[in-house]
């Protein structure tokens, strides 16, 4: 059993900054990927960036690449969403989630653990 606590939510104006961290406890081993997804209301989540917890390797949603990066420090058992250039399109709420096994596509279905979600919110 894993848990995911994420934490980094907050207001910001458009093209300010911010960091998501979620941290997991409990056991990984690999093969594992961590990913994040957002949500708004009345909308299906919506993958955005997901990364092999072992390799490193990365993919990002479209309407994201150049502006946010996804990261993992193994040793604190966390993954990062470092978010740029932000606009108001981005407001959602942000969901980190896990699947234990490697090549997880973008469908929330696959995978296994979820977080609480933290509220981001781009102001124009």
């Amino acid at each position: 059993q894993v848990q995911l606590v994420e934490s980094g939510g907050g207001l910001v104006q458009a093209g300010g900054s911010l960091r998501l961290s979620c941290a997991a406890s409990g056991r990984i081993f690999s093969p594992y990927t961590m990913a994040w997804f957002r949500q708004t209301p009345g909308k299906e989540r919506e993958f955005v960036a997901r990364i092999d917890w072992t390799f490193g390797g990365t993919y990002y949603a479209d309407s994201v690449k150049g502006r946010l990066a996804i990261s993992r420090d193994i040793t604190k058992n966390t993954v990062y969403l470092q978010m740029n250039s932000l606009k108001p399109e981005d407001t959602a709420v942000y969901y980190c989630a896990a699947a234990a096994r490697g090549v997880v596509g973008p469908r929330p279905g696959e995978y296994d653990y979820w977080g609480q979600g933290t509220q981001v919110t781009v102001s124009s």
